[in-house]
């Protein structure tokens, strides 16, 4: 494959780079450059504000969600001209955080599973940065389990009453709107009665309770609904079809999560490059480099396993589980360099203040951060089951609740 731009590309890189001088925050670059997975925070700057700024300046000139139709609020960008545009994003990327569930996860499920009235209400502003969304699938009783979910959501003429528990939800506290999976019918096997819908996180009925991380940050939140009263109108795709509808949310997840999630590469070579040591220069010592080039040898692959995801995407193919290979593996890289970056560091590893600790902290926030990051998305387990059944097409694991109806499976004296 030939990696070079073509004249096209060229043009349109030069096209976005000149836009990006002229009109990113760059009175941010500083602390956005320091920033980190797990600690993406401005001093004197809400960062929700600040994004959402970026982003409508980013939508009135046709930069955001590149890849959506023009009428939905994008540019019809092809694939590759999105990786470039990121490319050229660079730090400026970060401040799309409270944006990529509704543009990477739930604005392609409505665009695949809405109405054409619903893509036009919900679509553009997603894209502008005017709406943002969460994604309400994770519960306490199912872990990883999405199909156990017991979230009830039960038809009273033209209206559904839902009842139930999210947990882990990513923004929820500064969401507009959300993608939410229920249970429809608990007398048919757990994958087949489930029921999705989009609905306004303030309405009478939603109660979100931050949940406070060892990183000192609330992003993650406990959702409770008692008697939410949702339209009929507002169910994406067909009653007891809300598995295969949530399966394209997961894949975009995936590939979503892989395709923007750090590694920790970069930082950590730079790290090493100017660390002194009672050894002298980190970079120098041999266990070190051996490490180092390990990494780099994953980042690769990692960038490599990423554009063939974008091949399949311009050829209009959905997002596959081979995504689950670059969250695996950034997942894990990540806690790997943040934990060796640790030990560089010695006793003076325990500090995390950005104003005295080595690197501002960088490694403490990633080290604290990445446990989530290979939960979020999909544990480890359910990606390597994932990849072992669906890419290399291994023998799947015996699943003896797979055809049991739900309320028929044992559940340790709950009902």
């Amino acid at each position: 494959m030939n990696f070079d731009d073509t004249p096209q590309e060229a043009a349109f890189r030069a096209q976005a780079r000149q836009w990006i001088d002229a009109n990113a925050p760059k009175e941010l670059e500083a602390e956005l450059s320091q920033s980190s997975l797990g600690r993406i925070k401005l001093k004197k700057h809400d960062i929700v504000e600040v994004a959402k700024r970026w982003q409508k300046k980013k939508a009135d000139a046709g930069w955001a969600c590149l890849q959506w139709p023009r009428e939905y609020g994008g540019r019809g960008a092809s694939p590759v001209e999105r990786v470039i545009w990121q490319q050229e994003e660079g730090i400026y990327g970060k401040l799309t955080q409270p944006f990529q569930i509704g543009e990477g996860m739930c604005g392609p499920t409505v665009m695949a599973y809405g109405s054409e009235a619903d893509k036009r209400r919900y679509l553009p502003k997603i894209a502008s940065g005017e709406e943002i969304w969460c994604q309400l699938f994770s519960e306490p009783a199912g872990g990883s389990d999405v199909a156990g979910l017991r979230t009830r959501a039960e038809k009273r003429g033209d209206e559904w009453i839902i009842n139930g528990q999210k947990i882990w939800t990513s923004g929820a506290h500064y969401s507009d709107y959300g993608i939410l999976i229920t249970r429809t019918d608990p007398t048919v096997p757990k994958h087949k009665g489930l029921t999705m819908f989009c609905i306004s996180m303030n309405s009478p009925g939603v109660e979100v309770k931050p949940i406070k991380q060892a990183n000192g940050l609330q992003e993650f939140n406990e959702v409770f609904f008692t008697d939410l009263r949702v339209p009929d109108s507002q169910r994406i795709g067909a009653v007891g079809d809300g598995w295969n509808v949530s399966l394209t949310t997961l894949m975009n997840e995936r590939m979503s999560i892989g395709a923007r999630l750090t590694t920790g590469f970069s930082e950590i070579f730079a790290f090493c490059s100017n660390l002194m040591t009672d050894d002298g220069p980190a970079i120098d010592n041999r266990a070190t480099r051996e490490r180092l080039a390990n990494w780099a040898v994953r980042n690769s692959g990692l960038k490599y396993t990423s554009y063939r995801a974008v091949s399949a995407l311009s050829k209009g193919e959905r997002p596959g589980p081979e995504n689950s290979i670059g969250k695996l593996v950034a997942g894990t890289m990540l806690q790997d360099i943040a934990a060796y970056a640790m030990d560089l560091q010695g006793a003076a590893g325990v500090l995390n203040d950005p104003e005295v600790a080595e690197a501002a902290g960088q490694f403490q926030q990633m080290l604290l951060s990445s446990p989530s990051m290979r939960i979020a998305g999909g544990t480890d387990e359910i990606l390597r089951n994932i990849i072992a059944e669906r890419v290399l097409g291994l023998p799947g694991d015996i699943r003896v609740d797979k055809d049991v109806p739900f309320n028929k499976i044992p559940t340790k004296g709950r009902n």
